[in-house]
C-alpha cells in the first residue's frame, strides 16, 4: 500500500489537479489544522467544491492529523486522537489512491513527515508528488 504527499505551495489549483489526475487520486485528505489560505482557491469549501466537479472526494483530518499543536507535535503523536486519525487514514488508502495535502510543497518542511513516519513504521509507503 502507499499513500501519497502533495503541497500546494506556489501551485495553481489547475496544476495540482492535473498532478491529482495523473495519479489517479481519488482522496484529497486535507491535513492542515486549519483549512484555510490566503489563496481563495485553497480554502476548505471553494477546494471541495472544485475537486468534487473533478470527481475527486475532499476530506478534512486537520482535527486529528493537523499541524500547530500545543507541546509540539511529537508530543500530540502519542495520544488517541493521532492514531484514531492515522487508523482512518489507512482504511481510506484500502478504498483507493489517497493523498496527503498541506501547504509546503516538501514533507520534509512540514508536519507531514511525521505523518510519513509513523505510516513507515506501519509498513505503508508515502509517495511525494512533484
Amino acid at each position: 500500500m502507499a499513500i501519497f504527499t502533495i503541497g500546494y505551495g506556489g501551485r495553481k489549483l489547475d496544476d495540482l489537479i492535473a498532478v491529482l489526475r495523473r495519479y489517479d487520486i481519488s482522496v484529497v485528505v486535507d491535513v492542515r489544522r486549519f483549512p484555510k489560505s490566503k489563496l481563495p482557491e485553497y480554502n476548505e469549501q471553494s477546494l471541495r467544491s472544485r475537486l468534487a466537479k473533478c470527481g475527486i472526494s475532499y476530506v478534512w483530518m486537520g482535527d486529528t492529523l493537523g499541524g500547530l499543536r500545543r507541546g509540539g507535535y511529537i508530543k500530540y503523536m502519542a495520544t488517541d486522537n493521532y492514531q484514531a486519525g492515522i487508523a482512518k487514514l489507512l482504511e481510506m488508502a484500502e478504498q483507493g489512491n489517497i493523498v496527503l495535502m498541506c501547504k509546503e510543497r516538501s514533507d520534509a518542511g512540514c508536519h507531514r513527515r511525521h505523518i510519513v513516519e509513523t505510516l513507515a513504521k506501519k509498513g505503508v509507503r508515502a509517495v511525494p508528488l512533484a
